[in-house]
């Protein structure tokens, strides 16, 4: 039986935070860090640096706002970051189907 090559996966979503990140955050219209700490389990530090390399790969965009006169920040998944999870999911998909 011939395996198929493995696809060429997006690195930027495929690390399993990212991968749950973007998850999330395509779910929702925005989200707030908290949550995001909430639903992960990452760390502060952790979570960071995932929303960096996200936010830095166009997948996502952030927003530091104030809700009255507590720092809040604001994360949302951009209509690359979409495409790129709608890309990755199909990709996945296609790759797990010819597996049977």
């Amino acid at each position: 039986m011939n395996t198929p090559p493995l696809p060429q996966l997006d690195p930027l979503i495929h690390a399993p935070a990212r991968l749950i990140i973007v998850s999330i955050l395509n779910a929702v219209e925005e989200a707030d860090f908290r949550y995001l700490l909430h639903a992960t389990g990452l760390t502060k530090g952790n979570l960071s640096t995932h929303l960096r390399k996200l936010e830095e790969g166009g997948y996502v965009e952030i927003e530091k706002t104030f809700r009255g006169r507590v720092p809040m920040t604001l994360v949302r998944l951009t209509e690359e970051g979409r495409r790129a999870l709608a890309r990755y999911r199909r990709e996945m998909l296609d790759f797990l189907s010819s597996q049977q």
